[in-house]
Formats: C-alpha cells, sequence, structure tokens
C-alpha cells in the first residue's frame, strides 16, 4: 500500500462517522452564535479547540460568563481523554520521526483515534500508518469546521422541535458498539457507563475523565484476569515488530501476526 492509498483509506473508513457529525458540529455552530461569537470568531474558535463536548462545554461557560481561566480549565478536564488516546496510539506510531507525530496529534479526535487503532488493531503491520490515521483525521477536520460554520449561519432556520442534540450519542455508540468484541471491552463499557452515569453531576465534567479512567482500570484487570492481554508488537525504528514478553499470554505461545 502506497501513501496516498493509505490516505484515500483512512478517508473511506471515517466518511460513515463524519456523516453522523453533521448535527453535532451544527449544534456547536449554533451554541457559539448563542453564547455571542460572531460566525468568523466561532470558525477560529472552532479550529483552535477542535474537540465537540470540549467546544459545547466552553461555549455553554461564555454564555453564563465565566471567567476564562474556569473555560480552559474545564476543556482541559474534558480534553485529558486524549493522553490515554494517544498513549495508545504511540505503540503503533513510536517509530515515526517525532516531528511527524507531533505535527498530527493536532488531527486526534474519538472518531479518528476509533477508526484508526481499530484497523491497527485488525493489520498491525499496515503500512503508512500516520498516512492513514492522517487521511481519516483531515477528513473530519475539514466537514467539522464546515458543519460549524454552516450551523452559525444557517442555524436559525433549524426550527427548535428538531432533537438534533440527539445526535450526540448516537454518533458515540456507533463508535462504541462495533469495539465491544470481548468481555473485557464489554465490561470496560458497562463501567464507564455506570461511573458516568452516577458522577453526572460533578463539576468541571469531572465525571467523564472519572469515567474513562475507570473503564481502562476495569477492561485491563478483566483482559489480565482472563488471560486475554495478548503480546503487542511494538515497533522499532527498522519496521520490525518487536515483542514484549510483558504480554505473553498464559500459554506462553506467540500469536500469528
Amino acid at each position: 500500500m502506497s501513501a496516498r492509498s493509505a490516505v484515500l483509506a483512512g478517508v473511506r473508513d471515517i466518511s460513515p462517522v463524519v456523516l453522523g457529525m453533521a448535527p453535532f458540529g451544527l449544534l456547536a455552530g449554533i451554541a457559539a452564535i448563542e453564547a455571542g461569537m460572531p460566525a468568523w470568531g466561532a470558525s477560529v474558535f472552532s479550529t483552535f479547540v477542535f474537540a465537540g463536548a470540549a467546544q459545547l462545554a466552553a461555549l455553554d461557560l461564555i454564555a453564563q460568563g465565566a471567567a476564562a481561566p474556569i473555560v480552559i480549565g474545564t476543556i482541559v478536564v474534558i480534553n485529558a481523554r486524549f493522553l490515554m488516546y494517544s498513549a495508545s496510539l504511540a505503540v503503533h506510531l513510536g517509530d515515526e520521526p517525532a516531528g511527524r507525530r507531533l505535527g498530527v496529534a493536532y488531527l486526534l479526535t474519538d472518531q479518528a483515534y476509533a477508526v484508526t487503532i481499530a484497523r491497527l488493531t485488525e493489520n498491525p503491520r499496515l503500512a503508512h500508518r500516520v498516512a492513514y490515521y492522517t487521511g481519516a483525521g483531515a477528513l473530519l477536520w475539514a466537514c467539522w469546521q464546515g458543519y460549524t460554520i454552516t450551523g452559525t449561519l444557517a442555524g436559525a432556520a433549524i426550527p427548535d422541535d428538531v432533537p438534533i442534540e440527539f445526535a450526540i450519542p448516537l454518533v458515540f455508540a456507533a463508535l462504541l458498539v462495533p469495539a465491544l468484541t470481548d468481555r473485557a471491552t464489554l465490561a470496560a463499557a458497562l463501567t464507564s457507563a455506570l461511573v458516568a452515569t452516577l458522577a453526572a453531576d460533578l463539576p468541571a465534567n469531572l465525571g467523564l475523565l472519572l469515567a474513562a479512567a475507570a473503564g481502562v482500570a476495569v477492561g485491563l484487570t478483566t483482559s489480565v484476569r482472563g488471560g486475554s492481554f495478548e503480546r503487542q508488537a511494538v515497533p522499532t525504528p527498522g519496521g520490525q515488530p518487536l515483542h514484549d514478553d510483558r504480554f505473553r499470554d498464559d500459554s506462553g505461545e506467540e500469536d500469528a501476526a
């Protein structure tokens, strides 16, 4: 697979998700206008933040007149989950130059991560991994900006009785369900859902961060106890996978790549 083919593959794989993001992006544009931003300001804000959940939370705080440190702190807390995403992707992209990884880090979103990690899990030896991830992330970025701008310009024309907010959980459900492939992922999902529900009233959306951490902990524990925590192929600069014995399964045998 050439780099161009990898980019196109990323674009193709994320396209269904991008279409489902339209109501989410429209809502972000509408929220920006309701917070008192001009259309150009909403576009700039969306470009710099580029994180749907954080954008909506920040815009809500701005509309309420919250101080800048509170808005920024909320964005940081909500986006803390990207630390886990990036750590997960580092296993597969660790052999890439640091400058290249830093350059594409801006494109990291829930959707780009989900599509990319699913492909890399399915095909650990995928060539041009950064190109694939860039294709997925770039299409999402371009469409998100378009949806946001459309929301700022045409949001008033959307009837109030059209429940576009309902599309937000559906987008994440579409990412979640295909990832529930074993007992560990199911346990992680159920734990995250339970913690998120119980902690929904915590300030600064801390419930989201707690739910993510709890889900990771339970999923990892379930995987280790069930003997399904397989060895991982850690890329080396030479391009050959270096297997880490810390992830050997209980039988002591290696799985075929």
